[in-house]
């Protein structure tokens, strides 16, 4: 789904480029227990994309061969993939630390029962879904039962561990907006969420990361059909901030697809551009390659990582949110 892709290519970005390659985001398919409106993947259950475990091994060669300070896992539900555990678990032997993007619903799957305690077992950071704590909302933009299900996840992983201070084991939580608006202040709405699922749960995590939805794959098709994608991407234009061009993930990142090549971040995967310095390059480029000092591939989406708060696979922007 490519749809908004010319109107984003004839809107201009400032001019970057990468200091270097410490975190590889990896994703290892498209196949998903949910079909979340927000999706920027369009990941859902009829998807069969998969990463091999040939290209795996090549993963674990580039973690083996480069100083990659973390591995980013993301999916899809990136723990459908036959060869997660073995992709986790030789990493972190490796010393690298492995976040996986999760969903938290997975961890009820029956072929998943024992998910949770592999996580804990790897010491593997999780980052979660979970994009309001009112039942409501969720249900509305994941599917029914979502919510319920996030929370029964959640206790299992606090159970664990996860979330509790001292215990080495991060859980954190991610926000979207609902619709065609920026998150509010990530600060506020932590301590907001916080305060809200403790009380009326009892559940606990590390972070809260509020996340910018971006104008592409399932959200941007549904900007599109409603007439108001351009009404949002000058939203985000106007809430730029030169200084969040620092901080943005893809300064210090290189996103892997499927079939093993590389993109200068996960949405520029998602919209199939290829590497700004590079062009179409693959994984083994990594054996041999820096990839430092090179362009960035930009365009009108990117607009969506440097509004306000600034914003990332890793939520708001250490320097705006300061």
């Amino acid at each position: 789904m490519r749809d908004t892709w010319p109107l984003l290519e004839t809107i201009r970005f400032p001019a970057i480029n990468r200091r270097g390659v410490t975190t590889l985001q990896v994703n290892v398919g498209y196949r998903c227990n949910l079909s979340c409106v927000h999706c920027h993947v369009n990941a859902g259950p009829k998807r069969t994309e998969e990463m091999t475990g040939e290209t795996i091994d090549l993963v674990l060669a580039v973690l083996a061969h480069r100083r990659i300070e973390t591995l980013d896992i993301t999916g899809g539900a990136p723990e459908l993939n036959p060869h997660f555990r073995r992709l986790v678990h030789s990493a972190r032997e490796l010393g690298v630390k492995v976040i996986d993007r999760c969903n938290l619903t997975i961890l009820e799957a029956p072929e998943q029962a024992d998910l949770a305690g592999f996580l804990a077992g790897e010491q593997v950071e999780i980052t979660a879904s979970l994009p309001c704590y009112l039942e409501d909302n969720v249900d509305r933009q994941r599917g029914r039962g979502v919510f319920d299900a996030s929370i029964r996840a959640l206790h299992r992983l606090n159970a664990l561990g996860y979330g509790r201070e001292g215990s080495g084991l991060v859980l954190n939580l991610v926000f979207n907006p609902q619709g065609p608006n920026l998150p509010p202040p990530q600060p506020s709405l932590e301590a907001d969420y916080q305060r809200v699922l403790y009380e009326t749960y009892g559940v606990r995590f590390n972070n809260l990361f509020t996340l910018v939805n971006m104008p592409i794959q399932r959200f941007g098709a549904s900007l599109i059909a409603h007439g108001t994608f351009e009404h949002y991407l000058g939203l985000l234009q106007g809430a730029h901030s030169d200084k969040n061009l620092a901080s943005v993930m893809c300064r210090d990142l290189v996103s892997v697809d499927w079939k093993g090549y590389l993109y200068d971040c996960d949405f520029n995967q998602m919209l199939g551009l290829p590497l700004g310095g590079h062009g179409r390059a693959h994984l083994s480029a990594l054996l041999t390659d820096s990839f430092a000092g090179d362009a960035i591939r930009v365009a009108g989406h990117c607009y969506g990582c440097t509004a306000g708060q600034g914003s990332s696979c890793g939520g708001a922007l250490k320097e705006a949110a300061e």
